[in-house]
């Protein structure tokens, strides 16, 4: 059973409040900040995460190695994209462990916070599913595609597909392409929708690119399931652990920083995910 605290999407307006009423943090605070401004590290870690895969990794750590490592973890789980990021700029919680750097990258830029990455933990294939198609030929001119709508992950899901020979980019589109940016459709309509709703939206499309999460959360196997699959050598998308800059060195963050790159980690994410989700570190099985 998980003893994590779940903020659905619900909630998100009601959490967005409370993130701007908890940022300056109090001493009974999870995320508080001492009067120096610096983070009180007699306090727990509470670290954001997305529930799957992220939370589950997490969890395992709290559960099987946290205690003997000397580290008070806790972990609250978010369903979006948005709030973890704003939750760590505002000390709400300590860290976060969700995304990719091209993705924190460009919320960086746009919202104006200061979030670094920590150490890379695992990488999450990006697939093509379809509750219709059952073979990548079967994708055919006329058909519908819905793809991620925020920056990073509708780039990396237009590569996807131009991977596969579904569509043909401009030359020089990078890993922000958008739809402006395909120069032969072939056929194909294409339907941006936020990323977490993309599992729900398979019966209403003929295929849909989904992020690795997601599609485990909607019990899709990744490995099996999926008519397209990123490859992992060489992918830039690996997901890790974040902070607020300045909070690096924070004793707590180093004790998880080597907890999540241990070899009972990596031995768990491949039994556990068995390549639906792969270690984007070495650390000996």
């Amino acid at each position: 059973m998980r003893t994590t605290v779940k903020l659905t999407a619900a909630a998100a307006a009601t959490a967005a409040l409370a993130l701007g009423l908890s940022a300056c943090g109090t001493a009974s605070d999870p995320g508080a900040t001492s009067a120096s401004g610096a983070a009180d590290t007699s306090k727990p870690l509470v670290v954001a995460a997305s529930p799957t895969p992220h939370a589950d990794i997490l969890n395992f750590v709290k559960k099987n190695l946290a205690e003997k490592a000397g580290l008070n973890l806790e972990v609250k789980e978010f369903t979006d994209y948005v709030l973890p990021n704003t939750a760590t700029e505002s000390g709400e919680v300590g860290a976060n462990f969700f995304q990719h750097k091209p993705y924190l990258d460009d919320f960086n830029k746009k919202k104006g916070t200061h979030i670094v990455p920590v150490v890379n933990v695992e990488l999450e294939p990006l697939g093509l599913y379809s509750s219709k198609a059952k073979d990548l030929k079967d994708i055919r001119s006329g058909q519908s595609i819905a793809i991620p709508n925020d920056t990073t992950n509708e780039g990396r899901a237009l590569k996807l597909l131009a991977d596969n020979g579904l569509i043909t980019l401009k030359d020089g589109a990078g890993t922000d392409a958008n739809l402006s940016d395909i120069k032969d459709a072939k056929g194909l309509t294409f339907k941006e929708l936020e990323a977490a709703t993309l599992p729900r939206a398979l019966n209403d499309v003929d295929a849909a690119v989904i992020n690795g999460n997601y599609a485990i959360e909607a019990d899709l196997k990744p490995a099996q399931d999926a008519l397209a699959l990123e490859k992992a050598d060489g992918n830039p998308y690996a997901n890790f652990l974040a902070v607020k800059k300045g909070s690096e060195s924070d004793p707590r963050v180093l004790k998880l920083a080597k907890l999540l790159n241990s070899p009972e980690v990596k031995e768990y994410i491949e039994d556990t995910y068995d390549g639906s989700i792969v270690p984007a570190f070495g650390a000996a099985g």
